[in-house]
């Protein structure tokens, strides 16, 4: 990124160490300039229309007004892309739910746990500096009132593979909640680090009408069960008798990530062939594309999200443009369209 196109971050945070630290971690990037640094959120709401930064990272915990009612303050009157700094706690959804764009988790040891986190940290800055910030939310004509499920009997060997990042959270909630408990069994690869993974399945078991899990080796793919990739693992399919199972592993990262959605797609074309349907949703890079190209390869049936609706159009725009896309639907279509799609197998 051109020097004069740098990605103009501030930093909200009431720790003065974690500032002092953010200061030092941001700089030297030619891809990002810190513009400004608030200690609380009256600061940072006053300092946010002069200092106009592209990308704010927020803390969740802090004395006066929490993250997440500053959120919910900030978003109506002057819309931005943050990420949420955060220890590891169910917060973060919410945060999540009141705007923010993505999430990181905040070093145990702020002496010796930096590195890793700081090159997570200005990718996601840079991701979210690209993303359709004010992407079209879905109208009330959209919205099911009720989920639908697949009309008839469902296939033991069919299954759904979803891949996503940035956004994809939201992305993942919204279509899951679509769902009735009849259908098949569905994998899915959401970029989130360890430990986090774990409380987002919580939230999405909560919500939905599927059971929705954290997956670990071994788990069996079943009707009306979602398994979500664990942090900082990869997760595949194979098969077992009757149908699948998943096996969860720590192999070298795949185009940066682990878990990773390629890793995830490649296992499900080999395991399912023609009975796969995948579908690639929001997201910074390409990872997925390979994969649903192979699923596509090997008979399956794949969706990938539109431009317009994504918070990030990376990942379904690299599948696109491979050719591993069948079909690109807006968000509120593609539930519907998996259930189209397997009602007629």
């Amino acid at each position: 990124m051109p020097d004069d196109h740098k990605v103009k971050v501030m930093v909200l945070d009431d720790s003065l160490l974690f500032r002092e630290i953010m200061t030092k971690g941001l700089s030297g990037d030619s891809r990002i300039e810190l513009v400004g640094i608030a200690n609380d959120p009256f600061e940072a709401k006053d300092k946010i229309p002069q200092l106009e930064p592209d990308v704010l990272t927020l803390d969740i915990e802090m004395p006066k007004m929490d993250g997440i009612k500053f959120l919910k303050h900030l978003m109506p009157q002057y819309p931005l892309p943050v990420i949420v700094i955060s220890s590891l706690k169910a917060s973060v959804f919410e945060a999540m739910d009141a705007g923010a764009i993505d999430f990181i988790a905040k070093p145990d040891n702020l002496n010796e746990d930096t590195g890793r986190f700081f090159t997570d940290l200005k990718n996601k800055i840079v991701a979210a500096s690209q993303a359709r910030f004010a992407y079209r939310r879905q109208t009330a004509a959209e919205i099911k009132l009720e989920p639908e499920g697949v009309t008839g009997a469902v296939d033991p060997f069919s299954i759904i593979a979803i891949g996503a990042s940035t956004g994809g959270t939201d992305a993942i909630n919204s279509m899951l909640t679509k769902f009735t408990s009849n259908m098949p069994g569905i994998v899915i690869v959401q970029h989130m680090p360890a430990g986090f993974t774990s409380l987002y399945a919580k939230r999405l078991d909560s919500i939905s009408n599927l059971t929705v899990k954290e997956a670990s080796d071994g788990d069996e793919v079943k009707p009306g069960v979602a398994l979500l990739a664990p942090g900082d693992f990869h997760m595949t399919v194979e098969k077992a008798a009757g149908g699948y199972r998943v096996r969860c592993n720590q192999d070298r990262k795949v185009n940066g990530h682990r878990p990773s959605v390629d890793v995830l797609f490649d296992s499900v074309a080999d395991a399912a062939g023609n009975k796969a349907i995948g579908i690639i949703l929001t997201g910074m890079g390409a990872d997925g594309a390979v994969g649903l190209k192979k699923i596509r390869t090997f008979g399956g049936y794949t969706i990938g999200q539109d431009e317009r609706s994504s918070v990030v159009y990376g990942m379904p725009m690299a599948a696109y443009m491979s050719g591993a896309v069948m079909m690109q639907l807006p968000l509120y279509r593609i539930p519907d369209e998996i259930i189209r799609k397997l009602s007629h197998l």
